[in-house]
């Protein structure tokens, strides 16, 4: 049948797509529906037969054989008041950082050929986090991928409480029995010193991140433990808030305390270029006379005047697998609480 005809007959159905693809009906039904024993071949034939009918599944009916809204929430949460004010100061700080595009991006990579959807959601406010736990409780969504900017944020302990489906980008607090992806953040550090190190570099400073957010503490952590090895005295340290004001005002700071310094490594790339900038304010040549390393390699990393030498975090790949996570916790209701952890790799560009 055409594309048009079954359109005129109230549009294309699950019987147009079988024919098109020469499978059965149940097996169209099956890839749909997004049964997992499907052989990945007759997937994409299934896939390119819908495509090519023009067939729209009917979201309402699906959902009532399947009892999922395929709808998952992609929660970004923090801590702070329920004033208008923090609240869009949250979110300017989010959107200003290139990392969660990052995160979205790969979210977005595993969903959307699963026809699944994420909707964002804040919850950085005790309201926000009880409206993000009833949107999960009334099945307005299957599960929530959280991202979290606070090291004590209850919101991962309030979704497992609640019996609901949901997995942390980074290690979640305490002891919170939920599934999560993280990095190897001590190693990825220690490679940074090691660069530094191994450049010549003796008189190093480290921009840290906040120490009450996971991630910040173990990249001062590795940095402090890395050089130590080589024997370097313990580095200057000023704690910043991973912007690129934040990188500019520590770095402004360490100039004024350590004016022979040669080394710096920051936390993230944002707060690595606002080394830079002061550096260059301050008549630093970089590399020439001060290196600098940053952490993430996101678009900051090689925009930067100069191109940032950073510690990769592969990003998107580990969205897609904590959405890869999440699916199976949906499916698959008795999974027992796991991790993965990402190794860091060097990318070595001109500003060290």
């Amino acid at each position: 049948m055409s594309k048009e005809s079954s359109a005129s007959s109230g549009g294309p159905t699950l019987e147009d797509v079988a024919r098109t693809a020469g499978v059965s009906r149940a097996t169209v039904s099956r890839v749909i529906n997004g049964v997992r024993n499907v052989d990945p071949a007759i997937q994409q034939t299934v896939r390119q037969a819908v495509a090519a009918t023009g067939y729209a599944p009917n979201r309402a009916a699906r959902s009532l054989v399947t009892r999922r809204a395929e709808i998952i929430a992609l929660i970004v949460s923090g801590a702070g008041d329920d004033s208008a004010a923090e609240q869009n100061a949250f979110a300017s700080r989010l959107f200003a950082d290139p990392f969660f595009g990052r995160v979205v991006s790969g979210v977005i990579s595993y969903l959307r050929p699963r026809s699944m959807h994420p909707v964002l959601m804040f919850a950085e406010t005790p309201g926000a986090r009880e409206e993000a736990v009833d949107f999960l409780r009334q099945g307005s969504a299957d599960g929530a991928l959280i991202v979290s900017t606070h090291a004590q944020d209850p919101l991962p302990a309030l979704l497992t409480d609640a019996g609901l489906s949901a997995v942390l980008f980074a290690r979640p607090p305490g002891d919170v029995p939920i599934s999560y992806v993280d990095l190897a953040h001590l190693d990825g550090a220690g490679l940074a010193a090691d660069h530094l190190i191994a450049r010549g570099c003796r008189r190093l400073v480290t921009i840290a991140g906040p120490q009450d957010v996971a991630s910040g503490h173990d990249r001062l952590a590795g940095f402090r433990d890395a050089v130590a090895r080589h024997g370097v005295p313990r580095p200057p340290v000023a704690e910043a808030d991973f912007t690129l004001r934040g990188g500019v005002r520590a770095m402004t700071r360490l100039l004024a305390e350590n004016p022979d310094l040669d080394g710096v490594f920051a936390a993230n790339d944002l707060m690595a270029q606002g080394a830079c900038q002061a550096l260059r304010e301050h008549g630093k040549r970089v590399p020439a006379d001060v290196a600098v390393v940053g952490f993430d390699d996101s678009t900051v990393a090689a925009s930067c005047d100069p191109p940032l030498t950073t510690v990769r975090q592969p990003v998107e790949e580990m969205a897609a697998e904590m959405a890869r996570l999440l699916q199976e916790h949906i499916e698959h209701q008795d999974r027992p609480v796991t991790s993965l952890i990402f190794q860091p790799e060097l990318v070595v560009r001109e500003s060290a």
